[in-house]
């Protein structure tokens, strides 16, 4: 079993039961669905999610759930009820469990998704400041490295500080939630995007921006038109897709380095051969004498433990892949009278924990099995030059395993901004999809959770090499860290 990504369900799911449109729709006049749902939720969440007490106790999520109870009271617009929704699933502190839009029916993404509440550029955050990376439709007096100093009037710091409570991210890794707020034509649904619309709502079709050109003494204030979901995905045409091999790129330089480009590990439905991908890799660089390669996984979430096939050619050993972790779960089999609201891809995962070990703490711990690799086996050919990963706070799940690995057994040098996920143990693995049947929403539950065999951080993973990208990187279009990580190889 793989953690997975908020792309990875997509296409994967099987036909579950949705609040049909009209009864979305109608929300806005009705008593909120949501409230009825809640209960619901409540249970499966206390009897099936094995990080729901790491960073709260079971009186907090039950005063919580109480708390959105009452204050579904009343008439609520579906949107609202997301909100509201996303909020007590973030108090989670998991970076796998929120309402994942890619999850959501086509009734919900058109009420929420679709509508033209965008802004109509790329850019991405340093900290709590915001720059633009990109101006696909070519706005006037908008430009790569200008600053946006507001929007609508409210101050972008403040934008990031009212919207980070609803994001996901594990324990206090708050880098991972602000790489999340970055627009940048990666994802087809952006989290920025279904967010700030909801915590700040338009009344008009466009948007006032504060912008800092770095040239001006003085910002200037610009009106754009907003877009909607159509025209945001139309920007990402020209992205990488994970359906071709070319998904994964490797660059050779003169000087005999070899550049890996992975931008995702969420290959779970794609037709080609990921693993024999890797291995053509490392038989070309072979075949050249390659003597350092850096492996670019900045962008990366994770997906499938792709980590371990990379690993394997690094090493001359059996390598064990989850030595200062458990794994455990809630339940041995989940309850039949919640299975119709748990849709999923493998219904044996309703079965989960049979076999595993009673920890008598309400948790089972699972034993290792034939049909999941536990030791990482060498595989030819071994590279032996040096390795340099570049990390980034999108490393959250199944990188942050493969990084923590690199580190832990020094197979390579690990360079960029600390990763997202926790050493305190993430969640994942396996997955639930909740489908709630008065509101018609969708919640994500991870089944597996790692825990540590000692005490750890609730921090990220730091990099050996700590390099930050800088408003002047961004508006040259300079790569620091990358061009830095090959400077070390001369």
């Amino acid at each position: 079993m793989s953690n997975m990504t908020r792309r990875t369900a997509v296409g994967l799911l099987a036909a579950g039961a949705v609040a049909p449109l009209a009864r979305i729709a109608s929300a806005a006049v009705e008593p909120a669905a949501l409230a009825a749902d809640i209960p619901l939720l409540r249970r499966i969440y206390e009897t099936l999610h094995p990080g729901l007490y790491r960073y709260q106790t079971p009186d907090e999520f039950a005063s919580r759930c109480a708390a959105l109870t009452q204050d579904l009271n009343g008439p609520l617009a579906l949107p609202a009820q997301y909100l509201k929704l996303s909020r007590l699933l973030a108090q989670v502190r998991c970076g796998h469990t929120y309402a994942n839009f890619f999850n959501q029916s086509k009734a919900v993404v058109d009420i929420l998704i679709a509508p033209a509440n965008k802004l109509p550029f790329h850019f991405m955050w340093l900290g709590d400041r915001m720059f633009v990376l990109a101006n696909p439709l070519g706005i006037d007096g908008l430009r790569r490295g200008h600053e946006i100093v507001a929007v609508n009037g409210i101050a972008a710091p403040a934008i990031q500080s009212a919207l980070l409570p609803y994001l996901r991210a594990d324990g206090s890794n708050d880098d991972k939630r602000r790489a999340l707020l970055t627009v940048n034509g990666a994802d087809r649904i952006e989290t920025f995007d279904v967010f700030f619309p909801l915590v700040f709502p338009m009344d008009h079709p466009s948007f006032a921006l504060t912008v800092r050109d770095p040239a001006r003494q003085s910002p200037v204030t610009l009106k754009v038109a907003a877009i909607d979901q159509k025209q945001r995905e139309a920007m990402t045409s020209g992205k990488a897709d994970e359906k071709s091999p070319d998904y994964w790129t490797i660059e050779h330089t003169a000087s005999g380095v070899a550049v890996v480009t992975m931008p995702g590990w969420a290959l779970f439905d794609v037709k080609w051969d990921w693993k024999a991908r890797i291995q053509a890799m490392f038989e070309e660089m072979a075949q050249r004498g390659t003597r350092a390669l850096i492996l670019d996984l900045r962008n990366n979430e994770g997906g499938l433990d792709c980590g371990n096939e990379i690993a394997a050619h690094l090493i001359d050993k059996e390598l064990p892949v989850f030595s200062e972790y458990e794994r455990w779960v809630r339940f041995r089999s989940t309850p039949a009278d919640l299975n119709p609201y748990l849709d999923t891809w493998d219904r044996s995962f309703e079965h989960l924990g049979e076999g595993a070990d009673d920890l008598g703490n309400g948790f089972y711990r699972l034993k290792n099995t034939e049909d999941e690799l536990r030791r990482i086996a060498p595989k030819a050919p071994r590279f032996t030059g040096r390795v340099i990963v570049l990390s980034g706070a999108q490393n959250s799940s199944a990188t942050f395993s493969f990084i923590d690995l690199m580190r832990r057994n020094r197979l390579a040098g690990v360079w960029g901004e600390p990763t997202g996920g926790n050493q305190r143990g993430i969640n994942g693995g396996s997955f639930f999809f909740v489908r709630l049947p008065h509101s018609g929403l969708e919640a994500d539950l991870p089944l597996v959770g790692q825990f540590p065999k000692s005490p750890k951080p609730d921090a990220g993973l730091l990099p050996d090499m700590r390099i930050d990208p800088t408003p002047e990187d961004l508006a040259a279009g300079t790569d620091r860290l990358l061009q830095t990580a090959m400077a070390s190889f001369h």
